[in-house]
């Protein structure tokens, strides 16, 4: 084992995965918090207006740490190919189902009354209701948020891919950004119409989805482009980690797979 860490591949293969995996599965508990952007920017709220619909940009928490995954996505893509990220993918989404399957058995559990009523010097009546108002996340808001998660990651890894074959070792900011804006496309409307199209319980219409999922959409795509940069920050720490005859090799052997 000793020897094996101690390849520095082997090394940032782990670190990279690790990463790619702690913030799909935090991205995906946070997600429940809706947060409005003007006001935590302290700008005037934004009155947009699609698809019939108005309103300011109420965004979940999740989009803190979605476009970091799909960066990670493409970034050990770079290095190690897309089987790489399928594999990662597969074993995220598992993790994440699996999280969601012990925290269902956390709700189940009988809590003591002194528990139930720990909270209410800081405005929290009953502990077990916040419990599960935070973690408790409905089934379909989990299967749109899993699905559109293995789809988006799909995508990322197979228009990176194509693109890297057409443009070589070049215009990294194209493959990567340009993978990312798709998957996210995808991504964010995905999610909304598992969850809440076809969720029985809410019926959203058709103009609220367009509306919700563009403005979710474009908040991504402004972030995507801001972040590139950090993309040629990364790569130049990888590089200089890897040394450049191991690096070149790691590009060259994911080209192929």
């Amino acid at each position: 084992m000793k020897n094996l860490l101690g390849k520095k591949p082997v090394t940032l293969f782990v670190v990279l995965g690790g990463f790619f995996v702690t913030n799909a599965i935090v991205a995906e508990f946070i997600g429940v918090k809706i947060f409005a952007f003007e006001d935590t920017l302290g700008l005037n709220p934004l009155e947009w207006h699609l698809f019939g619909q108005t309103g300011s940009l109420n965004l979940t928490a999740g989009v803190l740490l979605w476009p970091v995954v799909f960066i990670m996505t493409d970034i050990i893509n770079e290095y190690f190919g897309k089987n790489s990220i399928r594999f990662l993918s597969w074993l995220t989404a598992a993790l994440i189902a699996y999280a969601f399957l012990m925290v269902f058995g956390a709700i189940n559990l009988t809590p003591p009354q002194w528990w139930l009523d720990s909270g209410q010097e800081r405005g929290v009546p009953n502990m077990q209701d916040a419990f599960n108002g935070i973690f408790g996340q409905g089934l379909w808001i989990i299967c749109g948020s899993l699905v559109a998660f293995l789809i988006g990651q799909i995508v990322d890894a197979g228009v990176f891919h194509r693109l890297r074959k057409i443009t070589g070792e070049s215009k990294l900011w194209l493959r990567s950004t340009g993978s990312t804006l798709i998957s996210q496309f995808i991504d964010s409307y995905v999610v909304l119409y598992i969850a809440f199209v076809l969720n029985p319980n809410t019926h959203w219409d058709w103009n609220l989805f367009l509306a919700v999922g563009t403005v979710n959409y474009c908040y991504k795509f402004v972030v995507a482009i801001v972040l590139t940069p950090l993309i040629y920050l990364i790569h130049n720490l990888i590089d200089r980690y890897l040394g450049a005859e191991v690096s070149e090799e790691l590009r060259m052997d994911a080209r192929s797979h």
